[in-house]
């Protein structure tokens, strides 16, 4: 059985599940990785989604205000074991849902190129590809995507 919580960047689970996401991303990013943690601290984050199954904490996700109009998605991560079954859909549709309630219109965020299998979910799951913003402009391996909700 799936259960999605609400909950914020304090979470214990959160914090392990990030801790699989860094390790991750420390390999496909290479040596890139320490340039992309800077903007992936979690003592903002006021918006976290974490997955059970079966009460095993299996995925999470996370957004924060972007500006007075958009939301910029961070730290999704689903254990590989999971992959495929429709749960990080269901993560980022409740984020989405999320930022609607407190009346954002638009979903920002930002993937690396190599990582392919997160820039194909974004695409399927409707984000198109936007000029990088912020401090993502100019860096050859950051894609940037935009969804109005």
């Amino acid at each position: 059985m799936l259960k999605l919580k609400r909950t914020n960047s304090e979470d214990s689970d959160f914090i392990n599940l990030v801790k699989s996401l860094n390790a991750y991303l420390s390999v496909v990013d290479g040596e890139d990785h320490a340039f992309y943690m800077q903007y992936n601290t979690l003592d903002r984050l006021k918006q976290v989604i974490v997955a059970y199954s079966d009460d095993l904490p299996v995925g999470c996700g996370s957004f924060k205000a972007f500006n007075n109009e958009a939301v910029e998605i961070k730290r999704m991560y689903l254990a590989p074991d999971f992959r495929g079954t429709g749960i990080a859909k269901k993560i980022l549709t409740e984020l989405e849902l999320w930022a609607k309630e407190l009346n954002y219109k638009k979903c920002k965020l930002e993937t690396g190129k190599r990582q392919i299998e997160a820039v194909a979910f974004y695409k399927k799951n409707n984000y198109g590809l936007i000029p990088n913003f912020g401090p993502y402009i100019g860096i050859d391996n950051s894609l940037c995507f935009e969804k109005e909700l």
